[in-house]
Order: C-alpha cells, then structure tokens, then sequence
C-alpha cells in the first residue's frame, strides 16, 4: 500500500507526542493526592468532548455508534482503563522523563502478547531486542525497587515504578485486543468506544476514595482530558499518511521533551543509571520497529509474487 503523504503523518505523529507530553505535565502538575481511578475518569471523559466534537463536523457520529463486536470494546475497554490507571499511578509518583522510558516497555512487552495470544511468528532477531529492552527496562526499575533504599518495595516510588511495568503489561494486551478489532471496525468506532468504556468502567472507583478537588486542580485534569482527545485524534489521523514503521520512531522524542520538562517545570534531575536504560530501551524498540518494517516488505513482495503467479 502506498500512502499519500509521508511528511505529513510524521508531522501529525510529532503534534501527537508533544500534546500527550503535555497531558501528562498537566496530570501531573494536578498533584499525586488525586486517586488513579478519579484522574482516569476526569482524562476519560473530557477527552471524549473533542472526540464527539470532531466525528460530528466529520458527519461520522451515528455511523461511529455502530458495531459489530461490542464485548470486544468491552474488552478492550477493560484492559485499557486498567493500564491507563497504573500508567497515572506511576506518572504521578515517579519522575516524568523515568515515567515515559519505563512506558517505552509497552510495544517490547506487546510483541511477547502477539507471540502468546495471536501465535504470531516471532524470529531470533526481535526476541534478542526484546531481552535487551527489558533489561534496560530492569536498570531504570531497579534503583527503585531495591530492599536496600528506605522503604523498600513499599515507598510510593516503589509502587510507581510496578504500576509502570504493570502499564506496560496491560496496555500491549490492550494492543492486542485492538488488532482483533481493526479487523471489523472502523477507526472512530474505536476511538469512541474505548473514551466511552474507559469513562464508565473508572467512575465505578468512585467509592474507593476520590477526593474534592479544588478548581485549579479540575482545571488541569479538564485541559489534561481535551489534550488527551485531541492528541489521539491526531495519532489516529497521522497513520492514514504514512505507515506504522514510519511513524513509530518519532514517539521517542518524548523522552527529549521529557527531560526538558521535568527539569525545568518539575525540577526532575535524571540519574545515570535512568539516562542508561533510557538509551538501551529506545534502541532495542528501535530496533523492533525497523524489523517489523522489514519483515512486512518480505510480506508485500510475497504477496505481489503470488498475485502475479495467479
């Protein structure tokens, strides 16, 4: 398949990344006493407002209802708003740039998923940056973790750094689920379903501790909500324009941005042993991305060598 404008989807991609960027300064910046629960709810359901918003202006509201596969929405809004929450535990209690690099885990962990759950064919290449991923993975974790620091696997830095490797886990199963569901429905019918399953199935935390929040703090959380709306109307769109390989590198300019950020808004120094796993990780994903690339090339020309056989 050839797509229209390359340029363009990696431009998207890029808004995409610095207005997700944004919605996690935003959440973060509403402060840590926020359950993970509440703060999913609030990005869930104010992030629907530009997504009904824009389907509407684009005709394509009535039409975005429709399905044909509703437990799997169902599925995958399950398991999504599940790793959204331990994703904003970990970013409100651990440093944001630590926060995005142990999220760079997520498409490591989801080619193990689609080797378990899709029996996808998996070669010696992309399990061997796999393991070296994760093991970057271990080396931003592990200052964390060790029994040896106060507190041990029960400070809140502790807790934060499992939520994220729990986010990575949960959101490539996630991934998953939403392979099965390309393969029926459309794009917005996603998007909406899963904004509308994630805003449900958080409210039912509600009773678990939410806390009053003062008009600044519901301030962030709504401009959190519309950036993480608007930012994924922005992903969605960019990979009409350019194919997944292409795009997918750009993602790791968040950690750049991040490090900027957390510096300067949240005076977050990054540590040694955080800026080496960061490198490891980033290059074992890339690695991944580009392997997949090639293989899906093998994938055309065999397919075009079969249709020319025929």
């Amino acid at each position: 398949m050839t797509y229209p404008n390359p340029m363009r989807g990696i431009s998207l991609k890029v808004i995409s990344v610095v207005i997700f960027l944004c919605m996690s300064a935003l959440i973060k910046a509403a402060g840590k006493e926020i359950p993970a629960g509440q703060i999913t709810f609030l990005r869930s359901a104010f992030a629907m407002v530009p997504i009904i918003v824009f389907l509407a202006v684009q005709g394509q509201l009535r039409d975005a209802f429709r399905t044909n596969d509703i437990f799997g929405h169902f599925k995958r809004g399950f398991v999504g708003i599940l790793s959204m929450g331990f994703g904003f535990y970990g970013l409100v209690h651990l440093p944001l740039p630590e926060t995005i690099a142990l999220g760079y885990a997520l498409p490591l962990v989801t080619v193990v998923v689609a080797a378990v759950f899709l029996k996808e064919k998996v070669g010696i290449y992309r399990w061997t940056a796999v393991l070296v991923g994760l093991l970057g993975v271990a080396i931003i974790s592990w200052p964390r973790l060790t029994l040896f620091r106060e507190g041990g696997f029960g400070s809140s830095e502790a807790k934060g750094a499992l939520a994220m490797l729990a986010f990575a886990v949960l959101g490539s199963v996630a991934m998953v689920l939403v392979r099965k569901l390309v393969q029926t429905e459309r794009t917005p019918t996603i998007v909406l379903y899963f904004s509308l399953f994630a805003s449900v199935f958080s409210l039912g935390t509600l009773p678990f501790g939410w806390i009053e929040l003062g008009w600044p703090s519901l301030g962030l959380m709504a401009l959190a909500g519309f950036c993480g709306g608007i930012a994924q109307l922005l992903l969605t769109a960019s990979y009409r324009y350019a194919d997944v390989s292409t795009i997918a590198p750009f993602e790791y300019i968040s950690i750049v941005l991040g490090l900027i950020i957390g510096y300067f808004v949240f005076g977050e120094v990054p540590t040694e042993t955080m800026l080496v796993g960061t490198a490891i990780v980033v290059a074992a994903g890339i690695f991944v991305i580009l392997r997949e690339h090639q293989l899906e090339l093998k994938r055309r020309a065999a397919l075009r060598h079969q249709a020319l056989q025929g």
